[in-house]
């Protein structure tokens, strides 16, 4: 079920009229119920997985406090590997298998299995990982409930595509969950409406001339034609995944529960550091606080702080598909954060020099908008030639082609810019909020017009972030 689809929105609609229904103690049943539903509507199946990760996280969270350290480390890695194994084989064994069977020179699909990659398990297994790692950490105290902690895997506004949300942030909701108040549903259904106008309005938009551009490269050929596909693409995956952890915070929030803000817009960085504290904030700081500074941070020298971050990014690249250019896009932020850093360095003390005044922070902006769109066709290429081509067209070598951005386009370009600014400088969505009914139901009802507008689609088109 598609966020952007009918269909959900019945089932969000029963799955809340159920929920209220009845009393908390008995609502959490309906919504593991409801959340096991959403998940196995995709196929059946993959319920098993769900239960699995969360079974074994459980278990191993209750028998880690109390137990001796090789115990608890042995406790641990079971859990661990069994998490990390379910998310290995499902989504990189085919990766590792043609490059094993390349690297011995036999055919790309010599040791190949049919395995058909279940939505969402990079989120849900993360999220499973952080739980029995922070209980491991003594920052975390085990949930007695299998059902809470199930659920907690489980929740479906964010189960397929985040944000990542922490067991300690989570279970607390769930033992001190109160009714939202009147204020927090009109969140909520702010919250809904702005990520459907993201979804449908933007990135569908952008969608159409992104996916023209690279599955056509031959008969796209130019400067600006590469650099309008490109371009298009950038403002395709933010909107898209910017909407739906919009949607999905809305629909959490409609039910009592705040999930933690995952954009921030990143498009307005003025470097690469600040993009990765404005972008997929969920899974940077997972990465920085489970991966980077148990890697040794930036505690043991500037060099190997220059390696942790490569890693660090080289395994998030991995981690946004089972394949190299993914590696390379990851390598590509790695390089650049390294630079950053070393940058910062030898500053010391004083301002760097793109934050000295507004032109200046606006020139780093282009600059590393760029340089991000420039990572993205790793991102989005299907191959490596594929991103050798469209990089050889960004450069100029192909002549300057044509732009794909029609009139409409342009206009969306600057009006996401010119929201993203108003909402940096001014807070508008929550000024709206706080305004009186008339102007919010003014709102409210533009945004439904404009939905409907941009709704006469033959076929809904899916996230982005669903195949991860």
């Amino acid at each position: 079920m598609l966020f952007n689809t009918f269909s959900f929105w019945l089932f969000f609609a029963v799955i809340l009229c159920c929920f209220y229904a009845v009393p908390f103690r008995i609502g959490r049943y309906v919504l593991l119920i409801g959340s096991y539903w959403f998940y196995m509507a995709w196929d059946w199946r993959f319920g098993s997985l769900l239960a699995f990760v969360s079974i074994v996280n459980f278990l191993a969270g209750a028998f880690l406090p109390g137990s001796s350290a090789r115990r608890k480390k042995a406790i641990l890695w079971i859990s661990i590997g069994s998490t990390l194994g379910v998310l290995g084989f499902f989504k990189y064994y085919g990766f590792f298998a043609s490059s094993a069977a390349l690297l011995f020179g036999l055919p790309e699909d010599a040791w190949q299995l049919r395995i058909i990659l279940p939505v969402g398990i990079s989120f849900f297994t993360f999220q499973g990982l952080s739980y029995t790692i922070d209980i491991s950490r003594g920052t975390l105290r085990p949930v007695r409930s299998l059902v809470d902690f199930a659920l907690y895997v489980a929740f479906f506004p964010q189960l397929v595509a985040g944000p990542i949300v922490r067991a300690s942030y989570f279970l607390p909701q769930l033992e001190d969950w109160q009714r939202p108040s009147q204020h927090k549903l009109s969140e909520g259904i702010g919250l809904i409406l702005l990520g459907l106008v993201k979804k449908m309005v933007f990135a569908d938009q952008f969608a159409i001339v992104a996916d023209h551009y690279f599955g056509s490269l031959g008969t796209n050929p130019g400067f600006f034609t590469a650099w309008s596909g490109v371009v298009a693409f950038g403002m395709q995956i933010y909107f898209d995944f910017a909407g739906y952890t919009d949607i999905a915070r809305g629909c959490g929030r409609m039910m009592g529960f705040h999930f933690p803000v995952n954009f921030e817009r990143p498009y307005l960085a003025t470097d690469i550091q600040e993009f990765w504290h404005r972008w997929h904030i969920s899974l940077s700081t997972w990465l920085r606080d489970y991966l980077y500074i148990p890697l040794g941070g930036n505690r043991k020298g500037r060099w190997r702080t220059y390696l942790n971050l490569m890693i660090t990014m080289l395994l998030g690249g991995l981690w946004h598909g089972a394949s190299w250019t993914f590696v390379v896009w990851g390598g590509f932020h790695g390089l650049l954060l390294a630079g950053d850093r070393m940058i910062r360095s030898l500053a010391g003390e004083k301002p760097l020099f793109w934050m000295r005044n507004i032109p200046s922070r606006w020139v780093a902006r282009f600059v590393t908008f760029i340089l991000v769109c420039v990572g993205w066709v790793f991102f989005r290429a299907q191959s490596f030639g594929d991103a050798e081509q469209i990089l050889q067209a960004m450069s100029g070598l192909q002549g300057l082609g044509t732009g794909l951005l029609l009139r409409g386009h342009w206009l969306l370009l600057i009006t996401a810019f010119s929201g993203m600014v108003m909402q940096e400088q001014w807070k508008v969505f929550e000024r709206i909020l706080e305004a009186p009914d008339w102007i919010r139901g003014l709102v409210i009802a533009a945004a439904l017009y404009i939905l409907i507008l941009f709704s006469y689609t033959e076929t809904a088109i899916p996230f982005v972030y669903f195949q991860f």
